[in-house]
């Protein structure tokens, strides 16, 4: 115990009283404040304080302690304390306060205090324990984000590399053969060939779209109106796209986080809206990238929300992070809108043609050289 005390006699009175209660108590008394600081830089489990001390105070400690981050048990003790000044105490963070002519409360005060100050401690290591567990899961959570975007590009490289050039080159000799194809039978055979081969060329680009969209090499807003008129004739539903800058040069990874984030929102719209109508708006402004996501739908549940396996929900939570970006959703009966934010890294949110230019090599998920 530390004590802030100038009285001999007060001194002994509290030191018999906690003896008397079968206290084992180790006690150190300092009667100034420049005795009190140094005394703090040593370890203790308690503190205990008279409220009148020559040229301190026992509130000016209390304020001492709270400034050292120790947060300290603090009982004050006084021979005469208003209620105003006790009830300040308590709200300045002292866990008790006494009077010296009823000292018979200092030991369940004493234990008490301390009691709650491990209490605290420990709930205070569970919660910075909590925060590095979650700390780790968001980690991992954006590590398996950019793990599968890279996996996406390598695979979508391989398609275009390997198996459209493969299927090319049979599309040519196919070709080549029905010209001259000796008979009409073997021709009609080599036709149909061809147009097996062209589905299945086809196929490949979508998938290599759906993997990669080469597309946003041309910069994120012609991959937006590119996915806006796609996802119209593919569905029927009404599809508008708005933005307030042409071609803004973004930050590495930014332009693939919103494109599949708006890739994420119109697949839900698709699946579970019933919706009729679908907006996407692009801004920039005060250096956020905001982009907008409408829809006249059903909306969403707070159920919907609360689902434990709402991954589709969670992961776009993630990959926002990964750019330092948030998401946020609200849904109600004409609708559900997302809007994804993402602070870039200078004020006015644009890079220098120098910065764009390297842009490619920091990010992970790019074509490269093909």
């Amino acid at each position: 115990m530390l004590h802030l005390e100038d009285s001999d006699l007060d001194h002994e009175l509290a030191m018999a009283q906690l003896r008397r209660s079968g206290l084992d108590i180790t006690v150190e008394r300092v009667e100034a404040e420049r005795d009190f600081r140094e005394a703090l830089t040593r370890h203790w489990d308690i503190v205990l304080s008279d409220y009148n001390v020559p040229g301190f105070s026992g509130l000016r400690a209390l304020e001492i302690v709270r400034e050292s981050g120790t947060h300290l048990p603090f009982i004050l003790v006084s021979g005469e304390i208003g209620e105003d000044v006790a009830v300040s105490a308590m709200r300045n963070g002292a866990s008790d306060y006494l009077l010296k002519n009823n000292l018979s409360r200092l030991a369940p005060a004493v234990e008490h205090a301390i009691d709650a100050h491990v209490t605290l401690q420990a709930r205070l290591s569970a919660d910075r324990e909590l925060a590095a567990s979650r700390q780790r899961l968001s980690e991992l959570a954006q590590h398996l984000q950019t793990s599968v975007e890279m996996e996406r590009a390598a695979i979508a490289r391989e398609i275009h590399d390997d198996v459209g050039g493969s299927l090319s080159a049979l599309k040519f000799d196919l070709a080549w053969m029905a010209k001259h194809a000796p008979t009409p039978e073997l021709k009609a055979r080599l036709d149909s060939a061809m147009e097996t081969v062209t589905h299945a060329l086809e196929a490949s680009q979508r998938i290599m779209h759906n993997l990669r969209p080469a597309i946003l090499e041309q910069g994120l807003v012609a991959a937006l109106q590119w996915m806006t008129s796609r996802f119209e004739r593919r569905t029927g539903i009404a599809c508008s796209f708005r933005t307030s800058h042409d071609n803004p040069h973004l930050p590495a990874g930014v332009p693939l986080v919103a494109y599949r984030t708006a890739q994420e929102a119109m697949t839900n719209v698709s699946k579970h809206a019933q919706a009729t109508r679908v907006s996407i708006d692009l801004s920039l402004a005060q250096g956020v990238l905001s982009l907008e996501i409408s829809d006249n739908g059903k909306g969403l549940s707070a159920e919907d929300l609360a689902k434990a396996r709402s991954f589709g929900i969670r992961g776009l939570h993630e990959r926002a992070s990964t750019v330092g970006g948030w998401v946020d959703l609200s849904s109600g009966l004409r609708g559900t809108t997302l809007i994804l934010s993402i602070p870039l890294e200078d004020g006015a949110g644009l890079m220098n043609h120098h910065e764009d230019a390297d842009a490619s090599i920091h990010d992970p998920s790019g074509w490269g050289e093909l």
